[in-house]
């Protein structure tokens, strides 16, 4: 891993002049946080085979050493969904579902710890190039609650569905539910669309997007279950917080 984790950081700093030279620790955390620094802030252009061969060798080794869940080891709350608390960047399934931005190409913040720029990371730097190719192609910004799809790249997933929350500031309104809803629907529908056994959703807009958690909760679980009774797939509700786990169980337990 050390080689492989040298030689990105190297390539990395080799396409920009606008940084000054970088003392580089021999600790691995200092390295890793330079190396997902430049990944972060790297415009979406094509890497060498090289970069991307020693980036999926690093960023599959990374993965398995933090530990893969796969859906087949979970056990059920409900028929057809799962409640599972964990790093969703871990989770080996058919997609996991991307809250992110309008522009569609990831957080550009080094090392902020939203779901987005997670999936970025370790994904790889080709999830970022195909979002904008998709963006390029579209000629303007996602709209709120559509969805789109990409390879997972380094993920141990199949698919990320990448999909626009709305933000609320101040109070919720029915136009903010109704867009919630939407998410929802457009990434089960393309879900379908292309065969996809299992789907693992994080809590949309909760995080800076300011939707209030419970309400997230309660739409996130009505709209699933309405899918349900007319399709067969397995759908993970993937929670990071305690608090949000607590807010499924409730709901799930008809509290």
């Amino acid at each position: 891993m050390n080689s492989n984790l040298d030689f990105l950081i190297n390539y990395l700093l080799s396409e920009r002049n606008d940084i000054g030279n970088i003392e580089i620790s021999e600790d691995e955390n200092e390295k890793f946080r330079i190396y997902r620094s430049l990944v972060n802030i790297r415009p979406a252009v094509k890497a060498s085979d090289e970069f991307l061969r020693a980036e999926d060798e690093f960023l599959t080794e990374l993965t398995e050493s933090r530990g893969v869940t796969d859906i087949a080891d979970l056990t059920p709350i409900e028929d057809k969904i799962y409640l599972w608390k964990g790093d969703i960047t871990t989770l080996r399934c058919g997609a996991i579902v991307n809250a992110a931005n309008s522009g569609m190409t990831g957080c550009w913040q080094p090392c902020h710890n939203c779901i987005d720029n997670c999936i970025h990371t370790f994904a790889g730097v080709r999830l970022r190039y195909k979002c904008a190719e998709i963006m390029r192609a579209q000629g303007h910004e996602e709209p709120t609650g559509m969805a789109k799809i990409t390879p997972a790249y380094d993920l141990p997933c199949e698919y990320v569905i990448h999909t626009v929350g709305p933000i609320v500031r101040g109070e919720l309104t029915a136009e903010h539910c109704g867009l919630l809803e939407s998410c929802y629907k457009s990434c089960l529908e393309i879900a379908v669309q292309n065969k996809i056994q299992s789907v693992a959703f994080c809590c949309i807009s909760t995080g800076v997007f300011g939707f209030p958690h419970n309400e997230a909760a309660e739409i996130a679980v009505q709209t699933v279950r309405e899918f349900l009774k007319n399709h067969e797939i397995k759908i993970i509700f993937n929670v990071f917080s305690e608090e949000d786990h607590e807010i499924y169980k409730r709901l799930f337990s008809g509290n």
